[in-house]
């Protein structure tokens, strides 16, 4: 996409809007990312607009601009954290010694990692599983 440049970021209930010189605006829901969903309306307000996206800096959670234009296609890593709030994408992703916004790319649909990443992702959650099934109280 080309470069974009945003002119206006603003808040409602449920989303995060973008209006671009173009015109254009286009929106991200809370319920699409786990700690925006779970967030504040304090928390939500607090965010930074860089050249590339916004960021929250207390949720530790980034949405680029050019995601705001992506067509959005479910994926199973996609719909696995949506079914399972409780799951944190940030703390997977260091488990597996990746960059978090590699694999927030991941999760959104934005990039699509391979067969063999794929698998140690779901065998990486599966582990954690198994970990608090193994807690005995």
């Amino acid at each position: 996409m080309e470069n974009i440049i945003v002119e206006k970021v603003w808040l409602t209930d449920t989303e995060v809007w973008i209006r671009i010189t173009d015109g254009r605006e286009a929106c991200e829901r809370f319920a699409d990312y786990q700690r925006l969903k779970f967030a504040t309306p304090k928390q939500r307000e607090n965010f930074q607009v860089g050249d590339f996206g916004i960021r929250w800096e207390e949720l530790d959670e980034d949405l680029s601009f050019e995601g705001f234009f992506l067509e959005k296609k479910s994926n199973p890593l996609y719909d696995l954290f949506i079914a399972h709030p409780e799951l944190n994408a940030a703390a997977i992703a260091r488990r597996l010694g990746m960059s978090q916004s590699l694999f927030a790319q991941y999760v959104s649909g934005t990039k699509k990692p391979s067969k063999k990443r794929l698998e140690e992702i779901v065998e990486t959650i599966r582990a954690i599983g198994r970990e608090l099934i193994s807690i005995s109280a």
